[in-house]
């Protein structure tokens, strides 16, 4: 015979007042931090001049990626290069040659800011239409990368009317031609305040409403760039209040490398992605939006793969790539072709490095077999993300992951982000 329950002393009364003390921190639970959604990260965002893009741009990065590989002794060459072992390198350089043969850029940035400079209205506007038409095309043609999209200059006084006017004429010129690209991405720079970004908020919601755009559709990243947005007059971290500020409308925040360094006063040969005050930008970004379905971004390395130099900085540009990795920061910046080979070659040995003994231990946690782990549905969670942007990136197959640890790839995003029960 079951044993008695105890009489309860909370009375409904009492359960009802916590729920209502409660109800406002359930909403900024739910509304606030949501948590990644699972879709696919890019793992760089490539830049260059807004009038350098064409439709066929992609694939002429991709061939001078392999071009400058060959020059420097072929993918085995590259893989000594930047460290990885005979056995490491079989697995991931005929990956980094699919990649840059298929998907060469996952992200791509056509540069109306500090790559573009000021050249007067009329070419401006010119620049912007032709933009956003050569886009079109690309996604027409099935040139595109996944991601695409423009950094239009900031809200600073000085500039904000012609970045307006810019973002204006590249999203007007982009729906008049049709439906916009589902990877569409826009990007705000030298944010200082939050009210730039609520100002940017309002521009968005004004364009979706004038080209019958659903609300939210066109959402934004913000670069930053400024010490002013990680430490604020008043004592506080405005980066933390982005996200709150205008729900929904940052997809993701990205590091300035070298106008954060600058406003610091750091010295030119000592600005990097990893200096102390750029590791400190990126650890109050990283909390600031951890929950929130926000992503980060590191920067980029302007020490191009280049001539003489060319073996140097790919092995400078593998370091802070894996560095990055290593520190949860997924995404980054590329500058130059020859940059492409060490992206793809550090990020896929960083997952190809953990893949078997996370396969292993992901296994045995859905199947509840004995293991030299006792992983909590918190490190199950992370072993799956950490999997599932493997597969996104192209560093494991679908079929590997359903080979070792017997789910699908939506199981395995379930698994990775799960999402909560409606009460």
């Amino acid at each position: 015979m079951a044993p008695a329950l105890r009489v309860r002393s909370l009375s409904s009364a009492d359960l009802a007042g916590i729920d209502e003390r409660l109800a406002a921190s359930d909403e900024l639970l739910a509304t606030g931090y949501p948590g990644d959604d699972g879709s696919r990260q890019p793992v760089h965002t490539v830049y260059l001049p807004a009038d350098a893009f064409s439709p066929g741009l992609a694939g002429e990065w991709g061939e001078r990626a392999l071009a400058a590989v060959d020059e420097h002794g072929g993918l085995d060459r590259l893989a000594e290069i930047v460290g990885q072992d005979a056995a490491l390198a079989a697995v991931v350089m005929p990956r980094v040659q699919a990649k840059l043969e298929s998907e060469p850029i996952e992200d791509l940035r056509l540069d109306f800011e500090d790559g573009y400079g000021n050249r007067g209205d009329e070419t401006e506007d010119s620049d912007a239409v032709r933009a956003a038409q050569r886009l079109a095309e690309a996604v027409s043609a099935g040139t595109a990368p996944p991601f695409i999209g423009i950094r239009f200059k900031s809200f600073e006084a000085p500039t904000r009317a012609r970045g307006l006017r810019t973002l204006d004429l590249f999203v007007t010129t982009l729906a008049e031609a049709g439906e916009l690209p589902a990877g569409l991405v826009l990007t705000l720079p030298k944010v200082t305040t939050v009210a730039q970004v609520q100002a940017m908020a309002d521009a968005a919601a004004a364009l979706e409403r004038v080209h019958a755009l659903p609300a939210g559709r066109l959402r934004f990243e913000v670069q930053v760039e400024t010490p002013q947005l990680i430490l604020g007059p008043d004592g506080t971290s405005p980066v933390a209040r982005l996200a709150h500020a205008v729900p929904g409308r940052i997809s993701a925040l990205h590091y300035g490398t070298y106008d954060y360094s600058a406003a610091l006063q750091i010295a030119a040969p000592y600005q990097s992605l990893d200096h102390p005050v750029a590791d400190h930008a990126k650890a109050v970004m990283q909390l600031a939006v951890a929950g929130t379905g926000i992503r980060l971004s590191d920067g980029s390395s302007n020490i191009l793969p280049i001539g003489d130099r060319t073996v140097e900085a790919w092995q400078l540009h593998a370091r802070l790539v894996r560095r990055s990795l290593e520190h949860g920061y997924y995404q980054g910046w590329d500058l130059h072709p020859h940059q492409l080979p060490t992206r793809f070659a550090a990020s896929y040995a960083f997952y190809r490095e953990r893949f078997d003994a996370s396969a292993v231990r992901l296994r045995a946690y859905l199947e509840r077999t004995q293991s030299a782990f006792l992983d909590e549905p918190a490190t199950a969670r992370a072993l799956a993300g950490f999997v599932l942007r493997g597969v996104h990136c192209g560093a494991v197959s679908a079929d590997e992951v359903h080979s070792v640890i017997g789910i699908d790839e939506g199981q395995l995003a379930a698994l990775a982000h799960p999402r909560p029960a409606a009460p």
